[in-house]
């Protein structure tokens, strides 16, 4: 009696493996197979170039699902544009995966606005570049300072260093002409001893152009004989004078290869 319940025992035991078996081989490769669709993938699309007003469709459509994950601003796209993805397009993934996009900003950000006053056209140029901001039109008026930055401009207006902009702003710039504005009456130098006339021009902040020598010209020599621009003309500082003097070229560097000033 006691072995045949024993065997009974024994029996439900079995019964009880196999009845547990069958529920774990059902539950691995049937129930969880058929609820999380396993083997079966999506390809990922191409989202980038898209904007998000499609976006959304698109993927639904698919049984995709997408988190903006970063926006950075692209001067050269439309705002809100789809500018990458995570997944790369044609990756394997499944349902309702989460595609991460870095979209196109509406608005450019703020950056202040450097400082370029006093710098050379170069340098100033060359800051710039280094600041992912675009040098825009540059426009000279007369000031000793040859290049140098005086004014910086966005869309017509003034703006001082330190106050913020767009980023990616085209920066205006107005420079020096390097002649000034200081305009004023040229003198008569003419019988002027040279070496008096040279003096005289560079104190007025004038410069000597081309000096040539005339053994015929009569006169002590020396002498200037002849100027251009002539007496009486409006010039400007920097400008240039053309003289000719009486008597052989001393070979002392006077006589200068220039280009002649305009009369």
């Amino acid at each position: 009696m006691k072995a045949h319940s024993a065997l009974d025992v024994f029996k439900h035991l079995v019964l009880v493996l196999l009845a547990a078996t069958a529920l774990l081989l059902f539950f691995f490769f049937g129930y969880l197979p058929w609820t999380t669709h396993h083997g079966e993938t999506i390809a990922v699309p191409k989202i980038t170039g898209m904007t998000m007003d499609k976006v959304e469709d698109f993927l639904d459509e698919r049984s995709l699902r997408f988190v903006v994950q970063d926006s950075i601003y692209d001067p050269d796209q439309p705002p809100l544009t789809v500018l990458a993805q995570d997944p790369a397009p044609g990756a394997r993934v499944k349902e309702n995966r989460k595609i991460y996009l870095t979209v196109s900003m509406r608005t450019a950000p703020l950056v202040p606005m450097p400082r370029l006053l006093d710098l050379s056209l170069k340098t100033a140029t060359i800051t710039l570049q280094n600041l992912g901001m675009t040098l825009g039109e540059v426009s000279t008026v007369p000031d000793l300072q040859q290049n140098a930055v005086l004014k910086q401009l966005v869309n017509g207006n003034e703006v001082k260093p330190g106050e913020r902009i767009p980023k990616n702003s085209r920066i205006d710039l107005v420079v020096g002409d390097g002649q000034g504005n200081n305009e004023f009456t040229l003198d008569n130098i003419v019988g002027q001893p040279f070496d008096e006339v040279k003096i005289l021009l560079q104190g007025q902040g004038l410069q000597i152009g081309s000096v040539i020598y005339d053994e015929n010209g009569g006169g002590e020599a020396g002498t200037v004989l002849r100027q251009r621009p002539s007496a009486g003309t409006q010039v400007r500082t920097g400008q240039l004078v053309d003289v000719w003097v009486t008597g052989a070229d001393p070979g002392d560097g006077n006589s200068q290869e220039s280009t002649p000033a305009e009369g």
